[in-house]
């Protein structure tokens, strides 16, 4: 394999599943770079003081700080991540909120959620899409855990623009927006608005918010 090849390998691993030096690295950069996108997906799923909120994929950890913040002192924040250098890194980072539990961290995957049935009040996951296999499966347990009155907040690069990038080649599921919204569909959520966030006039990112039906 070329050198170039490794390297964007390497990349696009660290993306998906961060791990180690090079991880700790990776949320950094993740928090940096998509700080907007995910205070824009924590705005649109807009959980209440004294809410449960759900951040799926966190990363950086960068939106587990905006939901704490949201929801305040009487309020609680899930952290739900497959990567156990990012679940460190958040375990620093929230110490303080971690010890008075209103903060818990769950090594776990978004089909698979560590959480009791209709207890959530709101859930975000920005550019995890691209690592799930089964969608539906996934987004039905999204369903499983939102309140009747619940809300998800998904956020999904603009397929085409994440095409043109080398490191998502053979490592990312990119998907069309439609094939996304008809795996949420037949898990039972409906999405009732959809927001395009924009870099110098081109579509670059796709949020979309999604009720029970």
């Amino acid at each position: 394999m070329p050198v170039p090849e490794r390297l964007w390998d390497l990349i696009g691993t660290q993306l998906g599943r961060p791990d180690g030096l090079i991880g700790r690295l990776v949320g950094r950069i993740l928090n940096r770079g998509n700080r907007a996108t995910v205070g824009a997906a924590v705005a649109a799923a807009d959980p209440a003081p004294g809410a449960t909120a759900v951040d799926i994929g966190f990363g950086g950890g960068v939106g587990l700080g905006l939901l704490l913040d949201r929801v305040g002192d009487t309020g609680t924040v899930h952290g739900v991540e497959v990567a156990p250098t990012m679940i460190e890194q958040a375990r620093r980072r929230y110490r303080d909120d971690l010890g008075t539990g209103r903060l818990t961290l769950h090594t776990a995957a978004m089909h698979d959620l560590p959480l009791s049935t209709a207890t959530v009040d709101a859930v975000v996951s920005t550019n995890t899409v691209y690592f799930i296999e089964d969608l539906t499966t996934a987004f039905t347990e999204v369903a499983r855990v939102l309140r009747p009155t619940g809300r998800l907040a998904l956020g999904v690069g603009d397929p085409t623009a994440m095409a043109r990038m080398p490191f998502t080649e053979n490592r990312f599921r990119l998907r069309p927006i439609d094939e996304i919204t008809g795996h949420l569909e037949t898990a039972g959520l409906t999405v009732v608005r959809e927001e395009r966030l924009t870099d110098e006039g081109a579509v670059e990112f796709h949020l979309l918010i999604c009720e029970k039906k």
